[in-house]
């Protein structure tokens, strides 16, 4: 409990600083990132509209199914906060980041964290040794270290879908992974992340209220390059260098970019 409290504090110092950053909004007619270690045709963002994101839950929910995670541990996180009349509830969905900069692959002694192609952040569980490092360097307390088996049956399944990968061993830090078993797997049968379902990541698919859009940054197309050229848009903590892969469309009064 002291260290969800803490974490709690921390999410709220980062959250403020990226609404704090928002004042300086303004419109990128070119989203780009550059690329990690080796090759990919493909450069994956998400873009996540925090005027349309209710607080639901549904994005938390189908991710501990879908990557069968324990009980007791979250990959994503929903913060709860008030916009800028005090008055109504804005929501901030907090996934991992994907940084093109990771600290927590800077600081992995054993190499378990890596960068593949395409932007999306992994972990090695095979490699991982627990030292926690990695949780530590992380500036949007993104990863959470398994502490014990997990064994029975998962309370999200059925009902917020299917486990996709194997469950993890005790004694590793785990993290979202943009679903990237479904990304690989549509992309071998020819179909397209953020754009078909089986291919995109659970949170995104799930989403009652199309918050969450995920997509190909390379694709001048895709829905999330259009959302990043045609809206104001923030990263959290982008002061620290770090290139996130997730980017926020703040909450919006009376249709004006706040």
């Amino acid at each position: 409990m002291a260290e969800e409290k803490i974490n709690r504090r921390g999410m709220i110092r980062m959250t403020a600083a990226g609404a704090a950053a928002v004042a300086g909004l303004r419109l990128v007619r070119k989203a780009s990132a550059s690329g990690p270690e080796g090759e990919s045709p493909h450069s994956w963002a998400m873009v996540i509209d925090q005027s349309r994101c209710t607080g639901c839950e549904y994005c938390v929910n189908s991710c501990q199914a879908h990557n069968d995670i324990n009980p007791d541990m979250r990959w994503n996180r929903v913060i709860e906060q008030n916009d800028v009349t005090g008055e109504e509830s804005v929501y901030l969905s907090r996934p991992c980041m994907h940084c093109e900069n990771p600290p927590c692959k800077n600081v992995c002694m054993v190499g378990a964290t890596y960068v593949r192609p395409d932007g999306i952040v992994m972990m090695d569980y095979d490699k991982c040794i627990g030292c926690r490092y990695c949780e530590v360097a992380c500036p949007y307390y993104a990863r959470v270290f398994n502490w014990e088996t997990f064994e029975g049956d998962n309370p999200f399944v059925p009902e917020w879908g299917q486990p996709e990968i194997e469950r993890r061993v005790r004694g590793v830090v785990e993290k979202c992974s943009f679903c990237y078993q479904r990304i690989d797997r549509g992309l071998a049968l020819g179909l397209m992340p953020g754009v078909d379902k089986e291919a995109t990541p659970a949170c995104v698919v799930v989403c009652p209220v199309g918050a969450r859009n995920f997509g190909d940054l390379n694709d001048p197309e895709s829905k999330v390059s259009q959302l990043l050229t045609t809206r104001p848009h923030y990263q959290l903590r982008n002061d620290l260098g770090t290139g996130p892969r997730v980017y926020y469309l703040p909450a919006q009064e009376e249709g004006v970019g706040i």
